[in-house]
């Protein structure tokens, strides 16, 4: 691999690249470590991998691993395959890592990303050792400039002892530019976040960094391993045409402009779906203030429908990443990268008015929203950054299919098995069957109207006969309730394989 120290423009700096075998060695048994990386873009991939072979040859290294939120498999797989992650924040979406958190071999702290930052600057979090940084380059007076993503690199390089910087020769460089670095400082001196539209800049290109911080530069070419977007199924193209038309009624009442205001999605490929659907809408002139960046905003720029697209996080498709870095020059003027901190602050959010759309496991008849649990117990990702925006959004939407795994399961239940976002937080609710609007109606109001335009067909029975026998036995009450057999929906599926009677 070529070393291209026309990266490196810091004539100092030069000195101190090394392998990354040589650089993993900086990094001892018990550390705090901070790695940039958000959903899973712009993470180390060297360090770490060098980092299990020391494990690999007989070592023993456990550490606590801090970062913007999910990363690949060369960081999160291979580091708890070994063992090595003995703690991790603020969010994750590795299997490998999943198991070991479910079977209590790592322990995990779930958190809301806008206050992942927070935590680490305010102390709650203990002294972080090393920051692990990818980059595209680093200026001549030691600015680092990130690569795919942002998270909390900002802050970890403020905060860490020792930094080691990731210079990937596989991002491109024309990423400089891209980034808008702004960090507040700590209360009671912090300021207000002079962002009023999505477009705003109110920051430098590059992470500001103290040179003499910066311990090792380890040169690679490893890309980013995002996962493939599955194709637009036939529910998820009714979620996005339900949605489509939720957001047009809104418009034709007066309550959202012709544009919209700001959008935000959520992750994976059922948020990624439904964003696309805008492609075939009527809106135009769309700006997006969200925390990540999927192929469905790509799209969008394609056809012409994005003025702004603001988030922390490029993550793009591995079938389209290619032409993306080779088409980047006309994307880059839309784009802005930010630290999560500011992609995902209520402040900005509230201002802006952002439509928030998030995805969830399941959802109740009252409006709960689980978007992190499997059967109440078992973490499946982490509550990310939809808490930021769902309650602080101009209006907050939660998608969903009605069903999962093949029908034996409704996404419409009694009672949710773990909240994440409450009825107080939750306004609308969409699946592949309708929508229901919650504003301002009562709990009984909102199971009438989920039941009857969310559920789906099989299991819309069994919803009324319970909202019904609930009502009667707490002699209507404001949320009724028959608690055992709420949870027996979920206790039903781990016996039997479906919550359907009669199974």
């Amino acid at each position: 691999m070529e070393v291209k120290l026309d990266r490196i423009r810091c004539e100092k700096l030069k000195e101190k690249i090394m392998s990354p075998e040589d650089a993993a060695k900086l990094i001892n048994d018990g550390d705090f470590i901070g790695t940039s990386g958000f959903t899973p873009a712009g993470y180390p991939k060297a360090v770490p991998m060098a980092l299990a072979k020391r494990v690999d040859q007989g070592e023993r290294i456990q550490i606590d691993l801090m970062t913007g939120a999910s990363v690949g498999p060369e960081l999160d797989g291979l580091l708890s395959e070994r063992g090595i992650i003995r703690r991790r924040y603020p969010y994750q979406t590795n299997s490998t890592l999943r198991n070991a958190i479910n079977n209590d071999n790592v322990k995990y702290n779930d958190m809301h990303l806008s206050h992942s930052a927070q935590y680490l600057k305010y102390g709650f979090l203990g002294t972080m050792d090393i920051a692990i940084i990818e980059a595209v380059a680093i200026t001549e007076e030691a600015g680092i400039v990130p690569s795919t993503s942002v998270g909390n690199s900002n802050i970890f390089i403020e905060c860490a002892k020792k930094i080691i910087v990731e210079i990937n020769t596989s991002q491109p460089i024309e990423l400089e530019g891209v980034h808008d670095i702004y960090s507040p400082v700590n209360p009671p001196e912090r300021e207000k976040i002079n962002i009023n539209k999505a477009s705003d800049r109110i920051g430098i290109p590059y992470i500001p960094c103290d040179m003499d911080k910066i311990a090792a530069i380890v040169i690679t070419d490893i890309p980013d391993k995002a996962s493939n977007v599955a194709a637009i199924d036939d529910v998820s193209r009714r979620m996005a045409e339900n949605l489509i038309g939720f957001l047009e009624s809104e418009v034709e009442m007066g309550r959202l402009p012709e544009n919209l205001l700001p959008l935000q999605s959520g992750v994976g490929s059922v948020a990624n779906a439904v964003l696309g659907g805008l492609c075939n809408s009527k809106f135009t002139d769309l700006n997006v203030y969200s925390e990540v960046l999927q192929d469905s905003v790509i799209d969008l720029m394609d056809c012409g429908k994005i003025k702004t697209a603001s988030a922390t996080s490029l993550t793009i498709s591995p079938e389209r990443m290619n032409d993306f870095k080779a088409n980047f020059s006309k994307y880059k003027s839309h784009i802005i990268l930010r630290p999560e901190e500011i992609s995902n602050n209520p402040e900005i959010i509230r201002r802006l008015g952002v439509i928030s759309m998030n995805t969830a496991i399941e959802a109740d008849i009252y409006g709960h929203v689980n978007s992190t649990h499997i059967m109440g117990s078992k973490i499946m990702n982490g509550i990310g950054g939809s808490g930021d925006f769902t309650r602080n959004a101009y209006i907050s939407i939660f998608t969903t299919a009605s069903t999962a795994r093949d029908g034996k399961i409704s996404s419409i239940v009694p009672m949710v098995s773990h909240v994440d976002h409450t009825e107080h937080d939750v306004m609308v609710i969409v699946t592949e069957n309708g929508v229901a609007d919650l504003r301002g109606l009562s709990p009984k109001e909102r199971a009438e109207k989920i039941i009857e335009n969310c559920a789906h067909e099989d299991f819309k029975e069994m919803l009324w006969d319970y909202f019904k026998r609930a009502k009667e036995a707490t002699n209507t009450s404001h949320s009724p309730h028959l608690l055992n057999e709420a949870l027996s929906w979920h206790e039903r599926y781990i016996k039997t394989g479906s919550m359907q009677k009669g199974h």
